[in-house]
């Protein structure tokens, strides 16, 4: 199971790459091996300003819809467009082609709460 050393995570399974002020946000392999066979990613808050933990789109999978929660407080800039027609992608690639929004980080103080991988690994057991 591959958990990124570079990455932050949250306990909802998302990982989060940070680059200055922005974050590229997308949900780990243990959450997509979990959820299965991806068939839809809806994400319908791109330009809207969210706080930390709110639920910002979905992932729907074969047997199941899940909430994806915003890991920090900020502005949906992006949204990865290439998912609505290859959602698959979060399956085969969940920390690289994968990647479903990125956000203008409003709360930097935020990124102290986030997981690093072996406090990650820990909550997943691996």
């Amino acid at each position: 199971m591959s958990v990124p050393s570079n990455l932050k995570y949250t306990k909802d399974h998302e990982w989060i790459s940070i680059d200055g002020d922005i974050a590229t946000i997308g949900i780990t392999e243990f959450a997509q091996g979990e959820l299965g066979d991806i068939v839809y990613v809806e994400v319908e808050t791109v330009d809207e300003t969210l706080d930390r933990e709110a639920v910002f789109g979905t992932v729907e999978a074969v047997k199941t819809v899940s909430d994806l929660f915003l890991p920090l407080s900020g502005e949906i800039i992006e949204f990865n467009e290439s998912l609505e027609s290859e959602p698959e992608k979060v399956n085969s690639d969940p920390y690289g082609d994968g990647w479903m929004i990125k956000m203008k980080i409003s709360n930097p103080d935020e990124i102290a709460d986030l997981l690093n991988d072996a406090d990650y690994k820990k909550i997943i057991g691996a």
